[in-house]
């Protein structure tokens, strides 16, 4: 029988920043421990931080759909692909505020808004600015998801007092190129960037599923986690195969490497709200508590993420309550 203490891994110390920065192979590492040694060390450090019994929800709403001028391979919007997603103009300013009472009244207290283009034109702008703006009226907190921003558009949505904005990395540089060939890595780093530089909350994760191994997965969290900030928000998507795009065909993630994924973000980017989001519908009930137990504590909330599935209100609800957790919402009620 083995004795031995267990020995978790610590990240190494950089030599010109002041904080910790996580290399590869730590973070490699961390999702090779057994299961239970990586769960009890993502509970410890989730609940220095959080209420482990609290959810925050958001609703996302897809304002642009359809037609966008890059190739993600994962994506139906994508006008390269043939996923059977119609084309549909923006929507306008009453009907976003519609969505955002409905979401607010079933208990969700973000509102992220998601566009499909490459970036926002001039008068794309003027419209979103006026969505987040109406929003933010609600007493709801504001995300926006609108592609690459140059510094007067990321001005425009922190004057307009826009609290998050989400870009997400998607994966490692390294398998980056594999999935995406219309886009750079560093434009997406650019655009980050940007929104901190302008006072805003970084929302950032990426997909998992994808095809990608584990050390390529274990580089997307050591991108995300050496941010200095790290982001406030970290989305955490399971691949939702479709039809008609490249990678409809790629094999499942084993939904334990998932729940790995969640506490091996929970680890290294300690505060973080860390977001259940696309692939949901997809999983049990006890992947989903396990992700929590994980350090999860967001989840996209609503039927509905931009053009995917998501599971019902009442369905999450039912498995809040089962699993004796609330919405942050509903402690303000």
């Amino acid at each position: 029988m083995n004795t031995q203490p267990i020995t978790f891994f610590q990240p190494i110390q950089p030599t010109h920043h002041t904080e910790s920065l996580w290399s590869v192979e730590a973070i490699t590492a961390l999702f090779q421990l057994p299961f239970a040694d990586l769960m009890y060390r993502a509970q410890q450090v989730h609940r220095e931080h959080f209420d482990p019994n609290a959810v925050q929800l958001s609703t996302l709403l897809s304002i642009k759909t359809g037609g966008c001028s890059e190739d993600c391979g994962y994506c139906p919007q994508s006008a390269f692909h043939n996923a059977g997603v119609e084309n549909q103009k923006m929507l306008d300013v009453s009907a976003v505020v519609e969505a955002a009472k409905a979401a607010q009244h079933a208990g969700a207290d973000r509102f992220c808004m998601g566009a499909a283009w490459r970036e926002p034109s001039a008068a794309d702008m003027a419209s979103v600015v006026e969505m987040v703006k109406a929003v933010r009226g609600l007493g709801m907190e504001t995300c926006a998801t609108l592609g690459m921003l140059n510094d007067q558009q990321t001005e425009q949505l922190r004057a307009a007092g826009l609290d998050y904005y989400n870009h997400n990395l998607d994966t490692s540089p390294e398998f980056y190129g594999d999935i995406i060939s219309t886009r750079d890595y560093q434009d997406r780093l650019d655009t980050l960037e940007r929104v901190r530089k302008a006072g805003m909350h970084v929302c950032s994760g990426g997909i998992v599923g994808m095809g990608e191994n584990l050390t390529q997965r274990a580089g997307l969290v050591a991108q995300l986690a050496n941010m200095n900030p790290y982001p406030e928000s970290v989305p955490i998507n399971n691949l939702v195969k479709v039809e008609g795009t490249p990678l409809a065909e790629t094999e499942s993630l084993d939904p334990f490497d998932f729940v790995r994924t969640i506490a091996v973000a929970r680890i290294t980017m300690p505060t973080a709200r860390v977001r259940l989001s696309a692939g949901r519908q997809q999983m049990s009930d006890a992947i989903q508590a396990l992700c929590f137990l994980a350090g999860a504590n967001s989840i996209f909330y609503g039927e509905q993420l931009l053009t995917t599935g998501n599971p019902m209100v009442e369905q999450d609800r039912a498995l809040l309550d089962k699993l004796g957790m609330y919405a942050l919402a509903d402690k303000h009620v």
